[in-house]
């Protein structure tokens, strides 16, 4: 059994044959899949999906690239619906200075809305972060400083690919790592990056239809692909698919409750 942790399948990139990636996830041993939201539209399509769907599960957040256009009434949205049994964690948001950095302000802004939330419902974190490392393991460690209870204040950084420096602080922070298909990338050097990172602190995820893992890259990505991931993350560290699947989805249970 495999769990696919990141996976944005509520996109219109799906919307002619989402029973056919459902069930080709099914068949490739997926039992779960967790939607992170990108805004206030995404986090209510994902709960229509998964009224129909058994299996899917969703998140409550604004993504950082689309944090210059957000308003406090959207964040309100988030806040009212963070409580939601539905509603297994709060994501994804994070820093994101890749495309702009007009508005870093404002991310650092949301971004530690977001921590306290999370740590008010007391639900994981899920950590978008592109050329922001740094910046966001400061804040994250500002605000687990002045939390009531500091370890409220967990969950996984998205996508993880090192470097080693930024592995090791985030392991520090009581974080996990999601490791998705840019572990099967040739010159990616996210096996090296995390070759440090304990099976223990490790969840598999697809980030679909972004970030397709080899031998299928250029291709829109789905969740059946997660198996693909286990399979380059077994052989990297040299033990059996079936451990993989076993400790990553006691760890995907672990932080993000049973579901």
């Amino acid at each position: 059994m495999l769990i696919d942790t990141h996976a944005h399948i509520f996109l219109e990139q799906f919307e002619s044959d989402l029973d056919q990636v459902l069930e080709r996830a099914n068949g490739a041993g997926i039992t779960d899949i967790f939607m992170p939201a990108i805004d206030i539209p995404s986090i209510f399509r994902a709960l229509d999906l998964a009224s129909v769907h058994s299996g899917l599960h969703v998140m409550a957040g604004i993504h950082p690239s689309e944090i210059e256009k957000a308003t406090d009434s959207d964040f309100e949205e988030v806040v009212a619906i963070a409580s939601d049994d539905r509603i297994i964690a709060i994501g994804e948001t994070g820093l994101d200075y890749y495309w702009d950095r007009s508005f870093d302000e404002k991310q650092h802004d949301f971004l530690r809305r977001h921590i306290r939330l999370a740590a008010e419902v007391d639900k994981p974190l899920v950590f978008h972060d592109r050329e922001a490392s740094w910046d966001l393991i400061r804040i994250v460690r500002e605000e687990q400083e002045s939390a009531e209870d500091a370890s409220k204040i967990r969950g996984v950084f998205h996508c993880f690919g090192g470097p080693d420096d930024v592995t090791q602080a985030v392991l520090d922070l009581g974080f996990d790592m999601g490791i998705g298909g840019t572990l099967t990338f040739k010159n990616g050097g996210v096996p090296d990056a995390t070759a440090s990172v304990p099976l223990e602190r490790i969840v598999l995820e697809t980030d679909s239809p972004y970030l397709t893992p080899a031998p299928f890259r250029g291709k829109r990505n789905e969740p059946a692909h997660v198996r693909l991931v286990a399979e380059k993350l077994a052989e990297v560290r040299g033990v059996s698919l079936e451990e993989v699947a076993r400790i990553t989805t006691e760890n995907a249970h672990r932080i993000f409750g049973t579901f």
